[in-house]
C-alpha cells in the first residue's frame, strides 16, 4: 500500500488536545506502516475563531510529539498551499460548477427567518430542517431578493430520495436515510467555504486515499460522500475512530485529563509515553504488553485492530506509563528536561554552571526511579537544594516521638564527624556499627536519619542521599532534628 495518503486537518482555533494528537497519531502510524505520506493541512476558514497564536501551538505539540508531517506547513509539496486560506479560488471554481449544473443554490433566508422557522418546526414536532424555499426561486425572484441587499449563502441540493451509505472501515457500512439530511450550507454569506464542502475538495486534490478520524465525523459523512459525487469525485476510503470517553464514560473533558498536549509537556511528560499511550486507545496490539516502543507499533499497527468502542481515558495510566518510560531515559537528556523545572522552582541557577552539572544530574537519577513526571522530579529533590522547612507529620508521629531519638541522632552525627571519607559506602558502614553497638535493629537509626536529613519518609537511598547532600550539610541537618525533637517532646 505504498500509495497510502493520510492527512491530519487541525482547525487552528486553540490548542492541539489529546483527542485531536489520537487522530493525528493514526493516521501517522497508518502512513508509516504502509510506506505512505503523512498531509498535514490547516483547515482556517474559520476567520472568527482562527488565530496564528492556535497555528503555531498546533505545529509546535505535532513537532513535540515527533509525529513529522511529509507535507504540509514548512514542508511544502505537490499538493498545497496546506492552509485553507489560501485556496479560496479552488473553492470558488467548484461551487461554480455545482450552481452551473443545479446542484447547489443560492439561498436568502436571514439568520432570524431561519431561527423562526426552526422553532415553528420543533412546537409541531417536525425535524428542525431547512424548508428549501429557495431552492426553486426564479431569477426574478432572486433579483428581487438581491435588491433588498440580502447575502446569499450556498446550500448542496440534497436529493428528496434514496440513501447514502458510508463503507466504514472499523464500522462496516453505516446507512442514512437522504431525506433526513439538511440542504446544508456550502459556502457562507462572507463567501467563506465550510467544513463539508471545503475539506472533501483538499481530501480529493490532494489525493488522500483513507480519511481517518474521530467517530464524531461519521454523521458530517453522508453529506461529505454527496458533495463528492455531485462533483464527480471519486471517494476515498472512510475510517471512524472510536471516541474517548472519561472514566465514567461520560464525555472527556478536562477533569478526566482532556488536556492540550502542551499543558501536558509543561507538567513534565515525556512524547514517547504520551505516544505510546495514545497508541492504546482504541487499537489493541497482539499480546498484553503496555509499554511499547514506537518502531513496533508502527510494525504492528492496523486498522482491523482499532476497536468499535469507545476507548476510557485513564490519566493514572498515562502516568505510570511516563514513569517507566521517565527511569529508562538517557541519563543526559533526563538531566537537560528536568533542569528548567528545577529552575522554575527556584532550586538552581538558570544557567546552571558547568561544574555543578554532574551534582545535579546525580541527583536527578537518584529521585526519578520513584517520581512519574519532570514536575514530580523537581519536588523529590527539593530538600537537596534547600533547608528543610516542615518534617512529614506522618514521620513524625512515627519517628520524632520519643526524646530517646534525639539522643540517638547526636550519636549518629558523632559517628559521621569522625570519617574522614564521607559518601555512600563510609556512612552505611558508620551506621550500621553504630547500630550493632548500641544493640538495635538499623531501622531504629535508619528511620529517624531519613526524616532528619531530607524531611520525608520515602526517596532514594538512605545513604545515597548522605552522599549527595555531603557531610556539612549532613551534620547540620542532624543537629537540628536533634534540637527540634528535644523542643516538641
Amino acid at each position: 500500500m505504498s500509495n497510502v495518503r493520510v492527512r491530519f486537518a487541525p482547525s487552528p482555533t486553540g490548542s492541539l488536545h489529546i483527542g485531536g494528537a489520537r487522530t493525528a497519531l493514526f493516521n501517522w502510524l497508518f502512513a508509516r506502516h504502509n510506506n505512505g505520506a503523512f498531509v498535514l493541512r490547516i483547515d482556517d476558514t474559520d476567520t472568527e475563531r482562527s488565530t496564528e497564536t492556535s497555528y503555531q501551538e498546533i505545529l509546535s505539540a505535532m513537532k513535540w510529539l515527533g509525529i513529522d508531517w511529509d507535507e504540509g506547513p514548512e514542508k511544502g509539496g505537490e499538493y498545497g498551499p496546506y492552509l485553507q486560506s489560501q485556496r479560496m479560488e479552488i473553492y470558488r471554481q467548484a461551487v461554480a460548477k455545482l450552481l452551473s449544473e443545479e446542484k447547489a443554490y443560492l439561498c436568502y433566508c436571514t439568520v432570524e427567518e431561519l431561527a423562526e422557522r426552526r422553532k415553528k418546526a420543533q412546537a409541531e414536532g417536525k425535524p428542525p430542517m431547512y424548508d428549501r424555499r429557495c431552492r426553486y426561486l426564479t431569477p426574478e425572484d432572486r433579483n428581487k431578493l438581491e435588491q433588498e441587499g440580502r447575502q446569499p449563502v450556498v446550500r448542496m441540493a440534497i436529493p428528496d430520495s434514496g440513501t447514502t451509505t458510508v463503507h466504514d472501515l472499523i464500522r462496516g457500512d453505516v446507512t442514512f436515510e437522504n431525506n433526513t439530511i439538511d440542504d446544508f450550507i456550502i459556502v457562507k454569506s462572507n463567501g467563506m467555504p465550510t467544513y463539508n464542502f471545503a475539506t472533501v475538495i483538499d481530501d480529493y486534490l490532494m489525493k488522500i486515499t483513507h480519511l481517518i478520524r474521530a467517530e464524531e465525523h461519521l454523521s458530517n459523512t453522508p453529506k461529505q460522500i454527496l458533495v463528492y459525487e455531485a462533483l464527480g469525485y471519486s471517494l476515498p476510503k472512510f475510517a471512524h475512530v472510536p471516541m474517548i470517553l472519561a472514566p465514567n464514560r461520560s464525555k472527556l473533558s478536562k477533569r478526566h485529563g482532556a488536556t492540550s498536549v502542551e499543558e501536558y509537556k509543561e507538567q513534565g511528560f515525556l512524547p514517547e509515553a504520551i505516544l505510546n499511550y495514545l497508541s492504546l486507545l482504541g487499537w489493541s496490539p497482539e499480546g498484553e504488553e503496555e509499554i511499547l516502543p514506537l518502531d513496533k507499533i508502527i510494525k504492528d499497527f492496523s486498522l482491523e485492530r482499532v476497536s468499535k468502542n469507545a476507548a476510557i481515558y485513564d490519566t493514572k495510566k498515562l502516568t505510570w506509563i511516563n514513569g517507566h518510560y521517565l527511569r529508562e531515559a538517557d541519563p543526559d537528556r533526563i538531566t537537560k528536561l528536568a533542569l528548567p523545572f528545577l529552575q522554575a522552582k527556584g532550586l538552581i541557577p538558570n544557567p546552571l554552571p558547568d561544574e555543578d552539572y554532574n551534582r545535579v544530574q546525580n541527583i536527578i537519577l537518584a529521585v526519578r526511579e520513584r517520581v512519574k513526571t519532570l514536575e514530580e522530579i523537581a519536588d523529590a529533590a527539593s530538600y537537596f537544594f534547600k533547608e528543610i522547612e516542615e518534617y512529614d507529620p506522618k514521620g513524625v508521629r512515627k519517628q520524632f516521638s520519643k526524646i530517646e531519638t534525639a539522643d540517638l541522632l547526636d550519636e549518629a552525627r558523632n559517628y559521621l564527624t569522625e570519617l574522614s571519607e564521607f559518601n555512600a559506602k563510609t556512612t552505611e558502614e558508620a551506621y550500621r556499627k553504630l547500630s550493632e553497638d548500641k544493640g538495635i535493629k538499623t531501622g531504629q537509626l535508619f528511620h529517624p536519619t531519613r526524616l532528619a536529613i531530607s524531611g520525608r519518609t520515602m526517596g532514594p537511598g538512605l545513604f545515597d542521599i548522605m552522599e549527595l547532600l555531603g557531610k556539612e550539610t549532613v551534620l547540620k541537618r542532624l543537629e537540628k532534628a536533634s534540637k527540634w525533637i528535644r523542643e516538641n517532646n
